[in-house]
C-alpha cells in the first residue's frame, strides 16, 4: 500500500499514534497541534512528521490538515474544558468541534478515520447515568456514524494510579504507550475495521489487584478507599463511571493482543514507569 497522510492530534496517544507509525515507515504523518512548539510536537518533527498548526475549533485548519489526507485519528480532550457541550460543540460560537472534523473528513472523502471515543453513557443507561466525557463523546462518534464516515471507533481507558470505586468488578486498562501500534494495525486493515468499534484492553483486574501491583512496584501501600477520601472537581462524574463500568461494557483482550502484540500487562506499565510514579 502507498504512503498515506494521517493527520493526527498531538495529544498523548495521538503523539504516540504518530510515533508509531513514522517509526512504522508506511504513512506520511502530518499532525494538527494548538502549539507547534511544544515537545510532543518537536518529538514528530524529529520523526520526520509534517506538523501543522491548528484547532478543531477552527474549520479551516481541520480542512487545510485533512487535504489530500487518505485517513486521520482523533482524540478530543474533554478534560481541557470538562465541558460534554464542548466536546461536542464550542459553546460561545456553537461551531460544532469533533463534528467539525466528521463533516470534513466526508466532504474530503476520507478512506478511514480512527476516533478515540467512549460510549453514550446517558443514551445506554436510558438517562440513569450520565458522565459528560463519555456522553460528548458517544454522541460526536453517533455523527460520525450518521453521515456515513468510513470510521472505526476504540473505546480506551488508560491505566491509572488512583484507586476507584469498583468493588469486586475487574476493570480493563491499557498503556496509552501501546495505543499507536494498535491504531497502525487498524489502519493496516480497514477491510476488517471500517465500521467496527473495538474495546481496547491490555488486560482487566480488580481495583484491588492494581491496587496490589501499585503497593509493590512503588514499594506503599495503595488502598481502594483512599480514593473515596479524595475531593476534586468531576468526583460525581467519575463515580457515574465507574458505575458504568461495574455494567462490563464490551472489551477485547484478545484482539488488543492481536493488534498488538507487545502490549504490556498493568505489572510491566509500573515496572517502567516506577521511577516517575514514585516522584509524582
Amino acid at each position: 500500500m502507498a504512503s498515506a497522510k494521517l493527520p493526527l492530534r498531538t495529544l498523548s496517544s495521538g503523539q504516540l499514534c504518530g510515533r508509531a507509525m513514522l517509526e512504522g515507515k508506511k504513512y506520511v504523518v502530518r499532525a494538527l497541534t494548538r502549539d507547534v512548539t511544544q515537545p510532543k510536537a518537536q518529538v514528530l518533527w524529529d520523526l520526520g512528521a509534517e506538523v501543522v498548526k491548528g484547532d478543531l475549533n477552527d474549520k479551516a485548519s481541520v480542512e487545510a490538515a485533512l487535504k489530500g489526507a487518505y485517513g486521520a485519528f482523533l482524540v478530543t480532550n474533554s478534560w481541557d474544558h470538562f465541558s460534554k457541550e464542548k466536546e461536542v460543540c464550542q459553546a460561545s460560537t456553537f461551531v460544532p468541534q469533533g463534528k467539525v472534523v466528521a463533516d470534513v473528513a466526508k466532504s474530503q472523502g476520507l478512506k478511514h478515520v480512527v476516533y478515540s471515543g467512549l460510549e453514550n453513557v446517558k443514551r445506554l443507561t436510558n438517562g440513569k447515568l450520565e458522565v459528560l466525557h463519555f456522553d460528548g463523546k458517544g454522541e460526536v462518534e453517533e455523527y460520525f456514524w450518521s453521515i456515513g464516515v468510513p470510521m472505526t471507533t476504540i473505546f480506551i481507558f488508560l491505566f491509572f494510579k488512583l484507586a476507584l470505586p469498583m468493588g469486586d468488578v475487574p476493570m480493563d486498562g491499557i498503556s496509552v504507550a501501546d495505543i499507536g501500534a494498535v491504531v497502525c494495525s487498524i489502519f493496516n486493515s480497514p477491510e476488517e475495521f471500517v465500521g467496527k468499534a473495538v474495546g481496547l484492553s491490555a488486560e482487566a483486574l480488580t481495583i484491588q489487584q492494581y491496587a496490589d501491583v501499585l503497593s509493590k512496584g512503588l514499594g506503599k501501600e495503595i488502598t481502594p478507599e483512599a480514593y473515596q477520601k479524595l475531593e476534586f472537581p468531576g468526583a460525581k462524574e467519575m463515580a457515574n463511571m465507574c458505575r458504568f463500568y461495574q455494567m462490563k461494557p464490551d472489551r477485547d483482550i484478545q484482539l488488543t493482543h492481536r493488534l498488538n502484540p507487545k502490549v504490556k500487562s498493568f505489572s510491566q506499565f509500573i515496572s517502567e514507569n516506577q521511577a516517575a510514579l514514585k516522584s509524582s
